[in-house]
C-alpha cells in the first residue's frame, strides 16, 4: 500500500488551515499544520514531509526568508501562498527556491492539482490522490441540521441560515460538547477569528446573534442556555 502523502502547512490563519488540512485529508493527503517558523522548524524536527505549503506573509521570519533557508538545508518541494499580485513578489518566490506559488484567495482544488505535479517531478511518479470514501457530514439537534462539509445550517423547516464564520466556530463548539456548560473563555477560543478581540462581551454578543438564528419559534423550549456565572449550554442531543 502507498504511503500517504505527508504535508506541512506553514500559515498562521486559522481558518486557512483548517480549511486545507479538512480538503487535502478527503485525498488521503495527511496535514500538519503550524503558524510561524519557529513551529515549522520544530514540526521538520520531528518527522518527515512530502511537500510544505508556506505563506508569504508570516510572524516572525517571512515566507521568503524561510524558504531561502530550507533550501540549504534541503531540496524539499515547497508552495508558496501569497495575497501579493505584484510580478516581483511572485519572482521573488521562484528565486529563493519555491517549486511554485499559489495567489490567495484561492481555489483548493487548484493547490491539490499544483501538489500533484510538484510531487509528480520530484518523485518521478504521480501519488495517488484518491478521494477517502464518503462519509456522512450532516449534525443534527433539535430538528436542525449542519453540514459542516458546506457549513450549511438548515432551519426544521428546510430553510438555510446563513452563519458568519464566528457563528460557525461557536455552533461548532457547542455540537462538540451537547449538553455540557461550556465557559465564556473556552467559547471565545473557540469562536476566535484572527480579527476578533478577546473581550468579555464579545462572546456574549455573539452567543446572542446565534440565539436568533437558532430560535425562530419562541414557543419551543431554548436550544442555548445561560447558566448564570458559568457559561452556556447547549441544551439538546446531537447526533450525526
Amino acid at each position: 500500500m502507498q504511503k500517504p502523502v505527508e504535508v506541512l502547512i506553514v500559515d498562521d490563519d486559522t481558518e486557512i488551515c483548517a480549511l486545507l488540512t479538512d480538503y487535502l485529508a478527503d485525498f488521503g493527503l495527511h496535514s500538519v499544520a503550524v503558524g510561524d517558523g519557529v513551529a515549522m522548524r520544530r514540526a521538520l524536527e520531528k518527522q518527515r514531509f512530502d511537500i510544505i505549503i508556506l505563506d508569504l506573509m508570516l510572524p516572525g521570519e517571512d515566507g521568503l526568508a524561510l524558504c531561502r533557508s530550507l533550501r540549504f538545508l534541503s531540496d524539499i518541494p515547497i508552495v508558496m501562498l501569497t495575497a501579493r499580485v505584484e510580478s516581483a513578489d511572485k519572482v521573488a518566490c521562484l528565486e529563493v527556491g519555491a517549486d511554485d506559488y499559489i495567489m490567495k484567495p484561492f481555489d483548493p482544488r487548484e493547490l491539490l492539482a499544483r501538489l500533484h505535479t510538484i510531487l509528480r517531478r520530484a518523485h518521478g511518479r504521480a501519488p495517488a490522490f484518491v478521494p477517502a470514501a464518503p462519509v456522512s457530514n450532516d449534525i443534527r439537534f433539535g430538528g436542525w441540521t449542519l453540514n459542516r462539509a458546506t457549513r450549511e445550517l438548515t432551519s426544521p423547516t428546510r430553510l438555510l441560515i446563513p452563519l458568519s464564520n464566528g457563528e460557525y466556530r461557536l455552533l461548532s463548539a457547542f455540537i462538540d460538547k451537547p449538553q455540557c456548560v461550556l465557559s465564556r473563555s473556552h467559547l471565545l477560543s473557540a469562536a476566535r477569528g484572527r480579527s476578533m478581540e478577546a473581550y468579555d462581551r464579545t462572546i456574549d454578543l455573539l452567543v446572542s446573534r446565534l440565539r436568533q438564528k437558532l430560535e425562530t419559534d419562541t414557543t419551543a423550549a431554548p436550544l442555548l442556555r445561560t447558566i448564570r456565572g458559568e457559561g452556556y449550554i447547549l441544551d439538546v442531543p446531537v447526533t450525526a
